[in-house]
This record gives C-alpha cells, structure tokens and sequence, in this order.
C-alpha cells in the first residue's frame, strides 16, 4: 500500500473534502484528488461517496480512515521525536474528563502537566457521557468503572468509595423511619441503601426531596442541613475532618474506580505516556484520601 495516497486519504478524511484538505496544506487540490482515486484502485473499493456539494465517507472509508489514522499520526511523531533527539513531548493532547474530576483536580491537574510539558497544547473537556475517542479525536479519556471495551486499554489510577453523609444537626433515623435524601439527578421514589455502620450492616430507607444537576451541589446542600446523600469520601474528606459533616456509613458494594483509557494499538504517542506518567506522579497510592489531600493543597 502507498503510505504516501494513505496520508493523503487520512488529510481529505479528516479536513471532510478536497478542497479544504488543499487548503490546510497548501497541495493542489487535484493532487489529492488523483492520490485518493490512486488508494481507491488499489483497495478494490469506494472510499468516499462524492456529492455535488458533500463528500462523505463510505462504510469502508470511515474504516480505514478509524484505524489508520492514529497510526499515521504517531508514526509522524516517532520520526519527529528521532529527528529531534527525544526531546520533551509536543503538540496537541486531547482529554475527556468526568464533571466531578474536573471540577475539584482537572483544573490544578492540567496546570501542573502544562508546566512540566510547555511544547503540549492540552485540551480537557468535561462531561459524563461515554465519547467515542476515534470519532471525537480524543488521545485519552478518564472513565469512571467503565464498561469494558476491547478497543481501549489503560489504567486505574485511583480509587474511591462512596459514604452517606449528612449534617451533625441531622439526626440518625430509626429503622423505620425515612430519612430525608438529596440525591444527583430527578427526584424519584428511591430504594433503600445499604450501608455499613460501626454497629453492622444495615438498610436506610430514604425519602428523596431534592434533585441536583451535579456531586458538588449535592455536598453543599447536605452542608445546609436539607437531607443525607451518598457522596465519595475524597469529595467530603475535608467536611468530615472539621466535622461540618458525619459519616453515617459506608455504602456497600460502590467502590468507584477512575481509568485513564487510550485506544488499543502498538504505539502510544509520547505525550499520552507523559499523561499516564504524571497521573501516577500525582496521585502514588490511588488512594480516596489522596485526591482528597491533592484537593484541598
């Protein structure tokens, strides 16, 4: 196979037509017309669907294009880095974060890798959702307890578990009795959650009266005395310790775990290494009082 029609697929791919391709890289746009036909010869198939006013990847183009792509990319960046000596990494790191993460370590996170690593243009977005890392053009993404996925490999580098926490001016309910909850999301008719106590096991019958969009929102309305929640010991570490809150008990079976996941293939560019690299440097021991502390510091 031509490397050279291959990149070139990849740049017309990517930049989603000819024109804009030539464009971007200054090469005549009949160029990589005729280089893309070339590939197209070659394979025996269709690479895009050509339009009067869109171009449009086949089903075997969008193939080629999700498994070549990053291939390309990282070869370009090892013959870079050879050329150059091995110096530090460079260019753009694409990053998908959670909400929580984000908002109480992502920001001091980001600043610390920035400055370790000038040459990297790292860009974080937050959100919850799943992204597709090929589609979205993600180098990494950090995941929580994530489904597995045999395109994606990587690693945990933190732990966490979830504790029900409430204002000292809340009172521990009776057994029977419901105990007013804030929980994250709509307020619905909620189970009873299982927890474990100092005295044993045992189940808290809650009674859910206010909704909130985020973990953080939840952390300050418990502060306020409205109900309990179940929140991650990292988030109200601090709040336990200068007894603006207590610990009702530890929720049984929510062990949460934070991955950093890349996607599976034979080389990982430098800078996702540094990533992972500085992930382990900031938090050694994984450990729930550990992000707590990297928080609060």
């Amino acid at each position: 196979m031509d490397l050279l029609a291959l990149a070139d697929f990849n740049l017309v791919a990517r930049h989603g037509g000819f024109g804009k391709a030539a464009r971007a890289s200054a090469r005549p746009k009949a160029t990589l017309s005729r280089r893309v036909a070339d590939l197209e010869a070659a394979l025996g198939v269709r690479l895009f669907e050509r339009g009067a006013r869109a171009l449009k990847l086949t089903e075997e183009g969008r193939a080629l294009f999700e498994r070549t792509g990053l291939l390309l990319t990282e070869l370009e960046e090892t013959a870079t880095a050879v050329a150059s000596g091995g110096q530090s990494p460079r260019g753009r790191l694409r990053v998908s974060a959670p909400l929580l993460f984000s908002q109480t370590a992502m920001g001091k996170l980001a600043a610390g890798f920035a400055r370790k690593y000038p040459d990297v243009r790292l860009e974080v977005t937050s959100e919850d959702r799943a992204v597709d890392m090929i589609e979205e053009a993600y180098d990494l993404v950090i995941r929580v307890n994530p489904e597995p996925d045999a395109s994606l490999v990587g690693r945990v580098f933190l732990r966490d578990r979830l504790v029900v926490v409430a204002s000292p001016d809340l009172r521990f309910p009776p057994e029977e009795r419901p105990v007013p909850a804030v929980v994250r999301g709509p307020v619905t008719p909620s189970a009873s959650w299982k927890i474990t106590t100092p005295s044993g096991k045992r189940w808290l019958a809650v009674d859910p009266v206010l909704g909130l969009a985020s973990l953080v929102m939840v952390r300050d309305a418990v502060r306020m005395g409205v109900g309990a929640a179940r929140l991650p010991l990292s988030l109200v570490s601090p709040d336990l310790a200068a007894g603006r809150l207590v610990c009702w008990g530890e929720v049984e079976g929510f062990e949460t775990a934070l991955w950093a996941l890349y996607p599976t293939r034979r080389l990982l560019s430098a800078r996702v290494s540094a990533f992972l690299d500085f992930l382990k440097e900031s938090f050694p021991h994984g450990s729930p009082d550990e992000l707590a502390a990297y928080v609060e510091a």
